[in-house]
């Protein structure tokens, strides 16, 4: 079953710009195996972005356990058959569990017309195709892995897996981790949380969702972007607690209700506050005026006091001064005096002895 030949196939889509849904191209055989192109003209999970994609058209014809290895690209050509564009060849594997694969983001429509790819509204499209190897013995494991953006899952997850990457191409862009089996590791608790986050809300119990959001921060941790799958958990959340029930909507529009009444509340008691306040500064600014006229009395008597003090030095100046003038006279009084008593004295006794 082995064909190395490559093969070319070129279809035709006209009145393109006019066209909103899947485009899935004719039948054409290669390598023992049948295919097809899906064309998404305003693109796979991508708004606005032709998406290109090869798929295996017969994958129930083969045995189970069936591998396909092949290389393609995608050309975009003028009506006299030249090349305008090809897109860079891709090697893949096709198998059971995921039968097609391709670009998915080519061109925009304004491009596609800017660059005069579209003649008359017409795009013509070529894919080559080529098997490099094709094995459609054995039986699926399970087992067998397959490397995407440096994680490796399992062929069962692909779908999944690309999903992933298609819808949030960032996700890994931080992941902290190297080791490959430790990837692998968190690849398959971001998917589990991912199909779990999917379930109805009902199936949820409140210890489910705790241990949920453990495993989103342990992921978020090792670098993974996942605001949007924490925006889904709030979601659930949201919806498992009933918020959309009338009930739990009257019971946040009545906490609503009584905050602003709190708030009303408060706002008076600030009016209050602020009334207290003024009343206290004017009161602050007379206790200052009063203060600043005793200061000034304090000042005129505490003069008064010096000058007083400085007459009372003065007068005990002046009352030393006068003892000491009130000494003299005093000392010679006495002596007149003793004076006076000798003389009398004397003159007695001489009287005596004249007799």
């Amino acid at each position: 079953m082995e064909d190395h030949k490559q093969t070319s196939f070129t279809f035709e889509i006209d009145n393109f710009s006019e066209k909103k849904g899947l485009i899935s191209s004719p039948k054409f055989s290669s390598g023992g195996c049948k295919w097809f192109v899906n064309v998404y003209p305003n693109g796979y999970h991508i708004d606005d972005r032709m998406s290109l994609h090869l798929q295996v058209a017969n994958p129930e014809s083969f045995p189970l356990g069936w591998k396909w290895q092949a290389s393609y690209s995608f050309a975009i050509l003028n009506e006299s058959g030249k090349e305008l564009y090809r897109t860079p060849e891709s090697c893949k594997l096709f198998r059971a569990q995921f039968t097609g694969w391709g670009s998915p983001k080519a061109f925009t429509l304004q491009k596609l017309q800017d660059m005069r790819f579209l003649q008359n509204n017409k795009l013509i499209l070529k894919v080559n195709v080529k098997v490099i190897q094709a094995v459609d013995e054995g039986v699926a494991t399970g087992t067998d892995m397959l490397e995407v953006r440096g994680f490796k899952v399992l062929y069962s997850q692909l779908p999944s897996v690309n999903r992933l990457f298609r819808k949030h191409p960032d996700v890994a862009v931080n992941f902290k981790l190297s080791n490959q089996l430790v990837k692998t590791t968190y690849m398959n608790l971001l998917l589990g949380l991912i199909e779990k986050l999917d379930k109805p809300q009902n199936n949820f119990t409140e210890i489910e969702l705790s241990k949920v959001h453990s495993e989103l921060i342990d992921l978020t941790k090792v670098g993974f972007e996942l605001d949007w799958l924490k925006k889904r958990l709030d979601e659930v959340s949201l919806e498992k607690s009933g918020v959309t029930d009338g009930s739990r909507v009257q019971e946040l529009e009545e906490h609503i209700k009584n905050l602003n009444l709190e708030l009303d509340t408060e706002k008076v008691k600030y009016a209050t506050c602020v009334a207290k306040f003024a009343s206290l500064e004017e009161t602050v600014s007379d206790l200052r005026v009063e203060l600043s006229k005793e200061k000034e009395k304090s000042a005129t008597s505490a003069a008064e006091v010096l000058l007083l003090e400085q007459i009372v030095s003065d007068l005990r100046v002046e009352l030393s001064n006068e003892k000491d003038k009130s000494a003299t006279p005093k000392d010679l009084v006495d002596g007149v005096v003793h004076s006076w008593e000798v003389l009398d004295y004397a003159d007695i006794t001489t009287d005596e002895n004249v007799e």
